[in-house]
């Protein structure tokens, strides 16, 4: 790994710090190198490089927002023997305390998107590009332009104008295939028949603008350092904003102060809580084809309070 790190980051000084850190996929550790403090991530499963470039494109998106901090991205290097490792800033972390600013820069993320649209309409009354314009691009559809992973399980993000196809067809729709694939479960395919039928009535009231996405923000992967609340371990994509409030709905880790900060500018839209179960779906159904038939009754629970 010594040896690795110092070609591939171009480095003389390379001296661990002590400070390692790890989830259920990966392990990681933080050196110091000519150019600073750098927190690498390794795995070595086949799936690893696909999964780094994936983080890697998701850190970069969220770091041109500017609303909330996250490492930033240094490289993905393969290993000797298979697997991959993906470098980055390293940030001294604690546990968040200010989740009201948390939810303001979450707002702020996901509201970027919309506001550089109108920033561009508005500049596209002007002849020219004077000074202080954007060369930036509005994104218009939903998806991203590589695929990402939630968890080691890939997400495909082909471009789509409509945002209900492409949550239920690569979102859902692939969860299910796999679940199918792994365990057979017929009970949970004969649900998702009925629930995709009620699907867009869950949108007949609900204006969706395509938002950059952190795609897996839960109490795991946010924190703070001096200077405010951080994010990391992204699964990026553009989509619904509300689809980043489900997660912690299972797992944890947003509270009420958080939310008021959130929807005080980007107030709850009508079927917000019933829409907020479709989307934690998702997401259960990703633990399940993860961790096994444990995860099988909660998940099949949801999927019938929604065909209800």
């Amino acid at each position: 790994m010594e040896k690795l790190l110092r070609r591939e980051l171009g480095t003389a000084a390379l001296e661990e710090t002590g400070y390692s850190g790890g989830g259920w996929i990966s392990e990681g550790r933080s050196y110091i190198t000519d150019a600073g403090c750098v927190f690498v991530k390794v795995n070595h499963g086949a799936e690893a490089r696909r999964m780094f470039l994936g983080e890697m494109a998701s850190l970069d998106a969220i770091l041109q927002t500017n609303s909330i901090r996250v490492p930033k991205p240094i490289k993905v290097m393969d290993l000797e023997g298979g697997g991959s490792a993906l470098a980055m800033e390293h940030i001294q972390m604690h546990s968040i305390k200010q989740s009201s600013m948390l939810g303001e820069q979450i707002a702020d993320l996901h509201l970027h998107n919309q506001k550089l649209g109108e920033k561009l309409k508005k500049e596209g009354n002007t002849i020219g590009l004077g000074a202080g314009q954007s060369k930036l691009q509005c994104v218009e559809k939903y998806g991203f332009h590589t695929v990402t992973c939630c968890g080691f399980i890939p997400q495909v993000n082909d471009w789509h104008s409509d945002w209900v196809t492409f949550f239920t067809s690569q979102r859902i729709k692939p969860q299910i295939d796999l679940m199918e694939e792994q365990s057979g479960d017929r009970e949970a395919r004969e649900l998702w028949a009925h629930l995709q039928l009620k699907v867009t009535d869950m949108f007949r009231s609900c204006q969706i603008v395509p938002v950059i996405l952190h795609g897996d923000l839960y109490g795991g992967n946010i924190a703070e350092d001096g200077c405010g609340p951080c994010v990391f371990d992204p699964a990026s994509y553009y989509g619904h904003s509300e689809c980043d409030l489900a997660i912690s709905g299972l797992l944890g880790g947003l509270d009420s102060p958080f939310y008021t900060a959130y929807h005080n500018k980007i107030p709850r839209a009508e079927g917000f809580e019933r829409r907020q179960q479709l989307y934690q779906l998702y997401h259960s159904l990703n633990q399940w084809n993860h961790f096994g038939a444990e995860y099988r009754e909660p998940t099949v629970a949801l999927m019938s309070a929604l065909v209800q």
